[in-house]
């Protein structure tokens, strides 16, 4: 199944979406609640993608603090009678639109969370129909298919475009082993603490998910190499939108490997090639352009 699962959820009570296509977390809508911590009232936006612990929110969190979640649209109070299994805090529910619920914990710093689903066979069947097996209706294109004919254009004739939903062969600079597992471009992440930062190869889908918590709109300290825990941060360059670092990681393009850059601050969409490689490759809708 594809990981980088966006989840569409609902109030338990009212029905109504809580999916805020304005307030994005992760690169998808967020999920908006309505959240009460020590007292303190605001609104939280929940990540969408399935396994993400990313959220933002207006009031400050506590760690271990035990959150109240109330529903953007009825108001009520969003609360189950079973119990975390790893702290003991409250489970909250949320309706799937496909049928089923997600539990999550309520106890800020937790990570216990489960999905439930009326029926299998139903849901696997709409997941598919929604995301496709390689997720948003992106199919992985077989080899000869990334390597497309060049295509005309009245500024480049010989440039290789590179089209969105193109599956990037992605792999580290330093060892040149590839970063790709289970259809994902993994890599190492630094932030305070350290984890697995899993990006979507495929070009132009920016969706993104972590085991550790980073804020949104945020620099990250470190980006590494999976296998040879060489740092990906390059000094000589940085965002040409937000003028954050940026890093770098060589994907193939034609018969050769090639420097492609992505900005380390979370949910900026810039990337970018090298000078010498824009003659011969062109980003299709890159800002590069």
């Amino acid at each position: 199944m594809y990981e980088l699962m966006s989840l569409k959820l609902k109030c338990p009570e009212c029905g109504e979406s809580l999916m805020d296509h304005e307030h994005q977390i992760d690169n998808e809508p967020g999920i908006k609640l309505r959240v009460t911590c020590n007292e303190k009232a605001g609104t939280i936006w929940l990540s969408s993608i399935y396994g993400s612990y990313n959220y933002a929110a207006d009031i400050e969190l506590l760690q271990d603090c035990i959150v109240s979640l109330n529903c953007p649209h009825c108001d009520e109070h969003l609360i189950s009678t079973s119990q975390c299994l790893a702290c003991g805090a409250p489970m909250i529910p949320l309706f799937l639109d496909i049928g089923g619920r997600v539990s999550i914990c309520s106890r800020v710093g937790c990570k216990n969370h489960f999905v439930e689903f009326d029926d299998l066979s139903l849901a696997m069947k709409r997941l598919y129909q929604d995301y496709g097996y390689a997720g948003k209706g992106m199919k992985r294109p077989s080899w000869p298919e990334v390597r497309k004919e060049p295509e005309k254009r009245e500024t480049d004739e010989t440039a290789e475009i590179l089209e969105t939903g193109t599956f990037l062969q992605s792999y580290c600079p330093h060892c040149k082993k590839s970063l790709i597992e289970d259809d994902m471009l993994k890599v190492k992440i630094t932030n305070g603490e350290e984890g697995v930062l899993m990006l979507s190869p495929y070009f132009n889908v920016f969706s993104s998910k972590s085991t550790i918590y980073l804020s949104e709109d945020k620099t990250v300290k470190d980006l590494k190499c999976i296998h040879c825990d060489t740092s990906l941060i390059v000094e000589d360059r940085v965002c040409e939108t937000c003028k954050s670092p940026v890093a770098k990681i060589n994907i193939s393009a034609r018969t050769k490997l090639i420097d492609f850059y992505i900005c380390t601050r979370k949910g900026c969409k810039w990337h970018g090639l090298n000078e010498d490689d824009l003659y011969n490759i062109r980003l299709e809708d890159s800002l590069e352009w």
